[in-house]
């Protein structure tokens, strides 16, 4: 547990000071992040986040103001709206990752093989449904 803690905290931190340097909160950038997987409504970002519905609701104001982020009709729900990313929040996110070079180099210093290990191994921890007690 100790490994994964210093290892998050790196990578949170190479990601704090990438999206600082796109004039982005942590906060905002993680939101970024979320969203690159696809659209979502608000509370589904305020749960990933960890965040009170009030807070997300002034990230994802001023990430619209900013042209990164839009709010639209959810399909299945007109009464929800989800939030997407926009192509300028796609470039944005990418810059981010792109400029996290201490997080890249780590990964570089594995073979391919490992990174794909690793990458199976934080699926099977962390996506799968938890075993009943």
């Amino acid at each position: 547990m100790e490994l994964l803690s210093v290892s998050l905290a790196a990578y949170y931190g190479d990601f704090t000071v990438s999206a600082a340097r796109e004039n982005l909160t942590a906060s905002q950038g993680k939101t970024l992040t979320v969203l690159r997987r696809g659209a979502a409504s608000m509370s589904v970002l305020a749960t990933t986040l960890t965040c009170d519905a009030s807070n997300m609701t002034g990230i994802v104001d001023r990430l619209e103001k900013r042209g990164l982020v839009r709010r639209e009709p959810s399909p299945s729900d007109r009464r929800v709206k989800n939030v997407a990313l926009t192509a300028d929040g796609e470039r944005v996110i990418d810059t981010i990752r792109g400029r996290m070079h201490h997080t890249i180099a780590g990964l570089e210093r594995l073979s391919t093989q490992e990174r794909d290990t690793l990458y199976t191994l934080l699926e099977r921890a962390f996506t799968a449904p938890p075993e009943a007690a």
